[in-house]
C-alpha cells in the first residue's frame, strides 16, 4: 500500500510536519505543515520562494516545491506532535538539478547502474556554548589535554543524554559519546547506513543537537574553528562499498594490504586525485580553512590533515584506513552540507573505480612534524577561494556532479567570500557560529 501521511499523523499522534530541504549553503529550510493538509502536501509539495533561499535562483522564477520524501520521516523525540521530513525541491515538474539532495541522489543511481550501493558513517563534531555563544557552557572545562575527560563529559550528562536517547528512539543504533579533543567539544555516533539515509540523519543531527542545547540555555555549534587555539570540529565520514543487495562488502580482502580490496585502493586514490576541488564541498567556509593546516594546538595536535596523503591506523593523515572494512576521510568539517558531502565522496570514489586510479604511496609518517618537501604529496589548498578554482576547473568531478549544480554552488559561494573579503569578522561569525 502507499504510504499514508494522514494515517502516520493519526497512529503517531503527529499534528505538524515539517517539511524541511537543505539549500546550498547548508541551511536547513522549512515550512510547518498541519497534518490536515499534509496529504496534498504529499501530491504537490510545499510551496517555496527559491529566490528566499540559496539556491542560485532569481524573484522571476516561479514556485519552487519541496516534495517530501516519507522514507526519512522523524517524529521529534522532544516533541513528538511535530515530525520532520526531507524534501526535494522541484520546480515545473523537474527536480531542481542543484539541490543537494537530489544532487546525491543522482550519485546514489550512479552507483546503483554500475552494481555498487554506498554506505557511509559520519562522526560529527560540535561545541557547547554558553547563550551568548561568549565561549564554553562549561567553566571548570579547562584541561589543557580535555579528550575524554569524564568530569566534563559527565557535567553535560542530561543534555548529552537526551540527544542519545533521541537517537536511540528514533533507531538510529548509537553507541558512543565523549568529551572531544577542544575545551566545550563533544562527539557523538550512531551506527552507519545508506549514503542517503546517513544524509538524511547528519542534517536532522544538526538540528536535534541544536534544539536540545537550546532547550538547556546553551548553544550548539558546528562552526569549523571556533577558538583559534583549539582544536577545531571534524566531520570524519567512513565509506565502504557494497553490492547491490547490500549482503557483500566490495572493500573487505582478506588477501590485500591492510585487509582492503583493490577497489577500494581506487576508491582512496579517486579521493586524491579530487581532493584539491573537493575541499569546495568538504570545508566550504571561510573559516574551514582555519582547521586545515592550522598550527598546534594547547593539546599539542590539530586533529585535521594538512595534505593530499593516505595510510593505515594513523591520525595525522587525510585518509586513514582504521579496520579492514572501511576508510575514513578526515577532510570534511562541521560546516559540510549533509548532502554534499555524500554526494562528493561518491562522485570521487566512482571516478577513482572506473579510471582504476592509483592512490600512490601510504606514509606511515607523523604529518604533523613531517615538513612537506619537493616532489612529495601536495599540500591541501590555503583557503576557501584556492578550493572554488580548483572545482572551477575540474574535469572529472564537474562532470559527475554536473554543471547545474557545480556552476551554481560555485556563484553561492562567490558570494560568501566577496562579503568575508569586505566584512571579514562579522561575516565568519554570522555565517558559521550557527552552519
Amino acid at each position: 500500500m502507499p504510504f499514508s501521511f494522514a494515517d502516520y499523523a493519526r497512529d503517531h499522534g503527529v499534528k505538524y510536519f515539517l517539511v524541511s530541504f537543505t539549500d546550498l549553503s547548508g541551511v536547513q529550510r522549512a515550512k510547518l505543515v498541519p497534518a490536515a493538509a499534509m496529504p496534498a502536501m504529499a501530491v504537490k509539495g510545499a510551496g517555496f520562494a527559491g529566490f528566499a533561499t540559496w539556491l542560485d535562483m532569481t524573484p522571476a522564477d516561479p514556485d519552487m516545491f519541496a516534495l517530501p520524501d516519507p522514507t526519512s520521516l522523524m517524529q521529534l523525540p522532544w516533541k513528538p506532535e511535530v515530525a520532520w521530513v526531507a524534501a526535494d525541491p522541484v520546480m515545473g515538474g523537474k527536480p531542481v538539478d542543484h539541490a543537494p539532495r537530489v544532487v546525491l541522489k543522482q550519485q546514489i543511481a550512479r552507483a546503483a547502474e554500475q552494481g555498487y550501493r554506498v554506505k557511509t558513517g559520519v562522526e560529527c563534531e560540535f561545541f557547547l556554548l554558553d547563550a551568548n555563544a561568549s565561549g564554553p557552557s562549561d567553566p571548570r572545562d579547562v584541561q589543557s589535554k580535555p579528550c575524554y575527560d569524564q568530569q566534563s563529559l559527565m557535567r553535560r550528562y542530561d543534555l548529552i543524554t537526551k540527544i542519545s536517547d533521541a537517537m536511540q528512539t528514533l533507531g538510529w543504533g548509537p553507541y558512543q559519546s565523549d568529551h572531544e579533543d577542544a575545551n566545550g567539544q563533544f562527539e557523538m555516533n550512531w551506527h552507519y547506513s545508506d549514503a542517503l539515509v546517513t544524509a538524511d540523519r547528519h542534517a536532522f543531527f544538526k538540528y536535534l543537537a541544536k534544539s536540545l542545547a537550546e532547550e538547556a540555555g546553551l548553544r550548539a555549534t558546528f562552526m569549523p574553528k571556533p577558538f583559534a587555539n583549539k582544536s577545531g570540529n571534524g566531520c570524519h565520514v567512513h565509506v565502504s562499498l557494497w553490492d547491490q543487495g547490500g549482503t557483500k562488502n566490495l572493500f573487505c580482502d582478506p588477501a590485500g594490504a591492510l585487509g582492503l580490496s583493490q577497489t577500494a585502493y581506487h576508491a582512496i586514490g579517486g579521493l586524491m586525485h579530487h581532493a584539491l576541488s573537493l575541499c569546495a564541498l568538504t570545508n566550504p567556509t571561510v573559516n574551514s580553512f582555519k582547521r586545515l593546516n592550522a598550527p598546534m594546538t594547547t593539546s599539542g595536535a590539530t586533529w585535521s590533515p594538512n595534505a593530499v596523503s593516505w595510510t593505515g591506523n594513523n591520525r595525522t593523515h587525510m585518509v586513514r584506513v582504521p579496520d579492514v572494512d572501511r576508510f575514513e576521510l578526515r577532510l570534511p568539517d562541521g560546516s559540510v552540507n549533509p548532502y554534499l558531502l555524500q554526494a562528493g565522496v561518491t562522485a570521487a570514489v566512482l571516478d577513482g573505480i572506473a579510471n582504476r586510479r592509483d592512490p600512490g604511496p601510504r606514509r606511515d609518517n607523523n604529518m604533523y612534524t613531517h615538513p612537506l618537501g619537493a616532489g612529495e604529496c601536495q599540500r591541501l589548498p590555503a583557503n576557501l577561494l584556492d578550493a572554488l578554482r580548483g572545482l572551477r576547473t575540474s574535469t572529472g568531478l564537474r562532470a559527475a556532479l554536473g554543471d547545474a549544480f557545480v556552476d551554481s554552488y560555485l556563484k553561492i559561494k562567490m558570494l560568501e567570500w566577496n562579503d568575508y573579503s569586505a566584512h571579514v569578522s562579522p561575516w565568519e561569525l554570522a555565517t558559521t557560529l550557527d552552519c
